[in-house]
């Protein structure tokens, strides 16, 4: 995916228009007239054979004639000549093309190739880049460059917008043009088949000109690269997704619409909120974060005042804020006293700050004032309802004046609702054209102040130091497989809980006792060695859901209960069905239930996202969407206690304060081991743990299913987070005899990679930073150790202390290019550590890892200071140069040519 090709996508310097027309109303004409009054400074080229000229602008007749390569290509013409224009332009030199045309996946060559497929064939023969087909076109409104289809032009701004519905598109520009919001790019990806979200996310991640980005989602195929590639424009910029096909109706509709995979809407949610994006869900709430997005800069903090001169609109205000989770922040005794000096008696005296009805401009002005000089407030809602007092512009004018002149305007943002309609509509104006974001009701601003909450709150948990997991994983998973590849070789497509317990085990999740018996004789001598109470269940392939022929008994104490049992169920399943097939009995030590708390847990095969973990409440019929919250493997015990949250908060699991009832910590462990379980064993498609019981610090899988993957694949492939690579841990030896661990890096690490960090020298700190480089913050040292190792890579060096403990010695790490081109490194080993042969250890193991990753050239710098670092490169096969004006030494190996 090459982001040079996108480079010319977002600056062209000459564009040609394939289907250019005079006829007004036809895709040639339009384009030429919005490209013409946009403002581009570059050639635009008409080509046509039918005029000389189009809209005054020479024609040409055919691509061939035209004098110069462009750019850009805009093809405007019918779906059939879509194959022939691509091949000829790619020849030509042309290397991005929008195509307009619809239907080219349903239109057929003699050969039975669709026109599609034909049109993607000779783009990639000469590494020509396409958006479309389907697509409107885009707007980059800083070029003056308007090449689409749409009814109006955008502003210049600095929000990205990208969409796979044109009628989105048409939808949020006339919006954003009424409220004077402008776009830094506003892109429609039509069918997205070739440019697509993951490389848009790539370039506009990086784009100075971009501060937030806007993105309308059908339906995503790339996965992995899509999450990484929004993981990390959202450590930059906020990113807001507005996803259609909420409802199974709704998914569809959007497979009918551009032809992609249809996912479950709550894995689509749990992928956003993984990888840093905000969702909303209408455009009614996207159109208020775009507000918000265009007018304010990230929260300091959640604490929110509220200004009012109504108590009504106060309470709707507050109501909203509650019920989304948010904070109202207590007034000071100092802010109250200088309120209590400004305002009537009859004010509120707590936030909200009711000013009373009868408040005009300057009332409204000073109480704001007072509310910025405080230290407590991240942001303050200032709302107005219509008053006899008739001064809703000037009250808006003094507030926005107010808020320029204030000392904490940077600091401090401030929202306005302007209630109601005629006498409001000029106040919203002016408070747009001053930068200042308005929304029609409080619960609309409410909402958008929430966005930003969230956002907040979504940057801080990928953030978080993970702990470590207080139990052991196996280092490898030979034993499970090995179970699980046997049962595959002998046709099983499903393992129950006494086929499943030994895999299950080996990752720490605790099961029942459980016997297989072939008849009710066998049963009861199971049940003696188990010792009753005990449970029994019938085992058939022909059955469901063992309720239905009630399949299940409980409690049962004596040989004579479970031999009774045992003949009632096989006759039950008989009568239903005569040729069913009863393959035995399972015999189960019965769990002590008395308070505790069953739950649900499984593991679902989304079509694309992969494997995905769900929790909620026991039943033996659940819908994803409703009755559980989704989170996408691997887990850490950070990520698994953001999932068991979010189930308490949504109710998908109720705390119901059993004595022995749910653990936060046990949960998180069990979550994460199960993650484990699924990441090394792919042969596993499903899992279905109902019920588990949750008794304080024990937790007991009693019914398991493990549904089977007879073609299991590799995780590159099957899952769309990158877990760690485990397979890539070696231990080496010093010159001074000392074993090391060479590993990846994990969140976790974050503590002794910070005490590593600090305990570099000044003169080594010198040398890695190029500079005096002061400690490093928790932020910076998250970017560091959470990485995404799909896209970027850390080794470091680890020994075990006489205290057991485990301490870095050494870092090397490097991040590549999107087109996976380039990867730079850095290196530092601890000064006491030096001399050993651990840096030539980590670099070593950075070569190869990269040419394994068919990387092209692997390159660092280091300063004239630090020839050590020089002469091992060189020693190893750099090509090592000195700038001499940089004072800088260039290592560089083209890892090809190995």
């Amino acid at each position: 995916m090459s982001q040079r090709t996108l480079h010319t996508l977002f600056k062209p310097t000459s564009v040609a228009i394939i289907g250019a027309s005079n006829r007004p109303k036809r895709a040639g004409n339009v384009l030429m007239k919005n490209l013409l009054s946009g403002g581009f400074s570059g050639p635009i080229m008409p080509v046509t054979p039918k005029y000389e000229a189009v809209l005054g602008v020479l024609a040409y007749p055919n691509i061939e004639s035209l004098p110069l390569k462009p750019d850009l290509a805009i093809v405007c013409t019918a779906a059939r000549s879509v194959p022939a224009i691509i091949e000829t332009l790619a020849q030509f030199g042309c290397k991005v093309a929008i195509v307009m045309a619809s239907g080219l996946a349903d239109e057929f060559t003699d050969d039975g190739v669709s026109l599609l497929s034909l049109t993607q064939q000779h783009a990639q023969r000469y590494g020509m880049r396409i958006l479309g087909p389907n697509s409107l076109g885009m707007i980059l409104p800083n070029l003056g460059l308007n090449a689409s289809l749409a009814h109006t032009a955008a502003l210049p701004g600095k929000i990205a917008f990208v969409s796979q519905s044109a009628a989105i598109c048409t939808t949020v520009l006339d919006w954003a043009n009424n409220k004077g919001i402008g776009f830094s790019s506003f892109i429609s990806l039509g069918d997205a088949n070739d440019i697509n979200f993951d490389e848009l996310l790539d370039y506009l991640g990086r784009d100075s000109k971009t501060d937030a980005i806007l993105l309308y989602i059908d339906s995503v195929n790339e996965k992995r690269h899509f999450l990484s590639a929004a993981r990390a424009a959202s450590r930059n910029k906020p990113i807001l997704v507005i996803k259609s096909g909420r409802s199974i109706e709704g998914t569809g509709a959007a497979k009918l619409h551009t032809g992609g995979l249809t996912g479950n809407d709550a894995v689509y949610e749990a992928a956003f909120r993984r990888a840093g994006m905000l969702r909303v869900n209408d455009l009614i709430e996207l159109f208020a974060a775009v507000e918000t997005l265009a007018h304010s800069r990230p929260l300091q903090g959640e604490r929110l005042g509220i200004i009012s001169n109504g108590g009504g609109p106060a309470v709707l205000a507050l109501d909203e804020l509650m019920l989304g989770g948010g904070k109202l922040q207590p007034l000071s005794s100092e802010i109250y006293q200088r309120l209590n000096q400004l305002l009537p008696k009859s004010w509120s005296g707590q936030n909200p700050v009711d000013i009373g009805g009868d408040s005009d401009y300057s009332r409204y002005a000073k109480a704001l004032e007072i509310m910025m000089d405080s230290d407590d407030l991240d942001a303050i809602l200032v709302l107005h309802s219509p008053s006899a007092l008739g001064e809703s512009v000037e009250i808006a004018e003094a507030i926005a004046t107010t808020i320029a002149n204030h000392p904490n305007r940077h600091k401090i943002n401030v929202l306005t609702n302007w209630s109601g309609e005629d006498s409001a509509y000029e106040a919203r104006k002016h408070f747009s054209k001053s930068g200042i974001p308005t929304y029609r009701t409080p619960e609309g601003a409410v909402g958008a102040f929430m966005h930003m909450v969230e956002y907040r709150r979504n940057q801080k948990l990928l953030q978080e130091v993970p702990q470590s997991i207080p139990v052991n994983i196996p280092a490898d998973s030979h034993t499970a497989r090995s179970k699980l590849q046997q049962a595959i070789a002998n046709g099983k497509t499903l393992l129950e809980t006494h086929e499943s317990r030994g895999i299950l085990e080996a990752y720490g999740l605790n099961t029942v006792d459980t016997w297989f018996a072939t008849d009710a004789e066998q049963a009861v001598d199971f049940a003696k060695q188990a010792g009753y109470p005990i449970a029994l269940k019938v085992q058939s392939p022909d059955i469901h859901h063992k309720s239905d022929v009630h399949g299940v008994m409980l409690n049962l104490t004596s040989d004579g209960e479970v031999k009774q049992a045992a003949n009632a169920m096989i006759e039950r399943v008989i009568s239903l069905n005569p040729d069913a097939k009863i393959e035995g009995l399972i015999v189960q030590k019965m769990a002590l239930t008395a308070g505790a708390q069953e739950i649900r847990v499984a593991v679902a095969n989304d079509p694309v996202f992969g494997p995905a973990i769900l929790l909620g409440e026991g039943g033996s019929e659940w819908e994803p969407t409703k009755d559980a919250v989704v989170a996408l493997p691997p887990l850490n015990m950070t990520l698994a206690r953001y999932m068991v949250i979010q189930a308490l908060k949504t109710q998908k699991i109720r705390d119901r304060r059993l004595p022995r009832g749910l653990n936060m910590n046990a949960l998180c462990v069990m979550l994460t081991q199960i993650s484990h379980l699924i990441i090394d064993c792919p042969e596993i498609a499903t899992l279905d743990l109902n019920p588990v019981l949750c008794a304080g610090e024990e937790i007991t899988l009693l019914d398991v299913n493990i549904g089977l993957n007879p073609e299991p694949s590799d995780n590159a492939s099957r899952l769309a987070i990158s877990p760690y690579p485990k397979e890539l841990e070696e231990t080496a030896l010093l010159k001074n005899g000392k074993q090391v661990m060479l590993r990846p890096i994990l969140p976790e690490d974050e503590p002794k990679h910070l005490a590593f960090d600090n305990s570099l020298s000044d003169e080594d700190r010198y040398k890695r930073y190029f500079g005096v480089r002061s400690k490093m913050t928790h932020e910076e040292m998250a970017v560091l150790t959470q990485i995404d190792y799909a896209r970027e890579m850390a080794f470091i060096a680890t020994e075990i202390g006489d205290d057991g403990e485990e301490t870095t010695l050494g870092a090397i790490r490097a991040s590549i290019d999107p087109d996976n081109t380039e990867a730079e490194f850095a290196m530092a080993v601890r000064s006491n550590f030096q001399g050993q042969g651990l840096g030539k250890l980590l670099l070593e193991k950075l070569v190869r890892y990269y040419k394994n990753n068919d990387t092209l050239v692997l390159t660092g710098f280091t300063m004239f200071e630090n020839r050590n670092m020089a002469s091992l490169a060189k020693r190893l096969g750099f090509t090592v140069t000195f700038d001499m004006e940089e004072r800088l030494i260039h290592m560089h190996m083209d890892l090809k040519a190995q």
